[in-house]
């Protein structure tokens, strides 16, 4: 299930810069290249299955509202690549988006989810194995 849709990006970001950061065929840009658009949404849901696998059952149904803005600017950080400066808004998104991403794997950040939490590691008890004993009681008798 898609956590992010090309139309989601352009409500939030624009098209405009959708067009700027896909279109690599007319000069200048005039229209968005949806093949693009589907591979950075792909590699960002990727990401955010990545960190959620831990803690709940994929694919998450109903995708929560909270993880769309959270897709959508990873998202945004693939289509800039490596234009993307350290100093830059988009930058700082996609490094808060990993940052909730990792809360949410850890436990931390709760997703409503409809219950399909991933069953957790329950604590049992310690269990040792090691070979027979080489020498006993009974084997050194008369030592």
């Amino acid at each position: 299930m898609a956590y992010v849709t090309q139309q989601n990006l352009i409500d939030r970001f624009g098209s405009t810069e959708l067009i700027q950061l896909t279109d690599r065929t007319n000069m200048p840009a005039t229209t968005i290249d949806a093949t693009v658009v589907a591979a950075a949404i792909s590699d960002a849901e990727n990401v955010a299955d990545s960190y959620m696998a831990k803690r709940y059952a994929l694919p998450l149904s109903p995708v929560p509202d909270v993880l769309v803005p959270v897709v959508a600017n990873i998202a945004r950080y693939n289509l800039y690549g490596e234009r993307a400066e350290k100093e830059s808004a988009i930058y700082r998104n996609y490094k808060d988006a990993i940052a909730w991403l990792k809360d949410v794997s850890s436990g931390t950040v709760q997703l409503e989810a409809d219950g399909v939490a991933a069953d957790q590691p329950t604590s049992g008890q310690v269990q040792v194995s090691a070979p027979e004993r080489v020498f006993t009681r009974d084997s050194l008798k008369g030592y």
